[in-house]
């Protein structure tokens, strides 16, 4: 159903007249520019691709532009012929339907990073709960809200509504949820108070000093969480392909360990065998 969902997204952004891409790019922006690399990434990646895309530059090589949103967003994108170079996503399913369309280079998707879902609440926040199967979310919440990533297409929303549904709260707590666009929209909400507590990913609640970690799910409760990435198909050169192995190599590996993701590409793990659905159904 997840994938089927996904097909469906993807077939229409490819049929849409209009092509909306990401702001701040046309879709000839950077196509004659071979010194610049253009990568999509996933919103939770933003201050680790940011401080890697810095590293890269000051050590005199291309100039990087990184384009951040939820992976459905920038999956749909692509299909569109957005100008991407390098695709980083927060699942696989986007990556290989792109890649059953034939919007990247084959064999180029490799599983760069790992992550874990945790359960944050304001810094101020007395919230304490341990995330348990039955735990009692939906009473701690009282009449606030819990912000989440659309789980419909946002991959830390799917995980989420996995994770809920697996400890066997879902019911309880779906109609308290605020849905929001990508994962930083979720911490926002948090950390602004206008959410009683949110779920994210650890290396998002790294990054923020207006939330605390209430609990961590569990990591059978939910599919595992794999940053696949890939070349964009078209777009190689020697400038992209540099960046592209970059990001894979042990300088990036510890910007992104000291981000709060688990480096996996060392492991030499295709896409799509760390991050599929326990049922055999990937994630969307």
């Amino acid at each position: 159903m997840i994938r089927r969902a996904v097909r469906r997204a993807l077939s229409f952004a490819r049929c849409c007249c209009i092509a909306v891409v990401a702001p701040g790019l046309s879709a000839a922006a950077g196509a004659d520019d071979a010194a610049t690399v253009t990568i999509f990434a996933a919103a939770s990646t933003t201050n680790a691709v940011n401080e890697i895309s810095a590293l890269y530059e000051a050590a005199g090589r291309a100039t990087v532009r990184p384009v951040y949103a939820a992976s459905s967003t920038l999956a749909k994108q692509i299909a569109r012929g957005a100008p991407a170079d390098l695709f980083l996503s927060a699942n696989t399913a986007w990556m290989d339907l792109l890649a059953e369309q034939a919007a990247l280079e084959p064999g180029s998707s490799r599983t760069l990073l790992g992550n874990e879902l945790v359960l944050v609440a304001p810094s101020d926040s007395t919230l304490s709960l341990d995330v348990k199967p039955g735990f009692a979310l939906a009473a701690a919440l009282g009449r606030g809200r819990l912000a989440i990533g659309d789980p419909a297409h946002v991959p830390v929303g799917i995980y989420a509504k996995a994770a809920l549904e697996a400890l066997g709260v879902w019911g309880e707590v779906e109609g308290k949820t605020a849905v929001t666009a990508n994962v930083r929209a979720a911490l926002a909400l948090v950390e602004s108070g206008a959410a009683a507590a949110g779920i994210v990913y650890a290396s998002d609640a790294k990054v923020s000093e207006r939330i605390r970690l209430v609990g961590r799910f569990p990591p059978d409760s939910h599919p595992a969480i794999g940053y696949p990435l890939a070349l964009v198909a078209g777009r190689d050169s020697p400038t992209v392909r540099a960046f592209y192995d970059f990001l894979q190599g042990p300088e990036a590996a510890a910007v992104f360990a000291r981000h709060g993701f688990r480096p996996l590409v060392s492991l030499g793990v295709p896409t799509g065998t760390t991050t599929g659905a326990p049922t055999g159904e990937p994630e969307g």
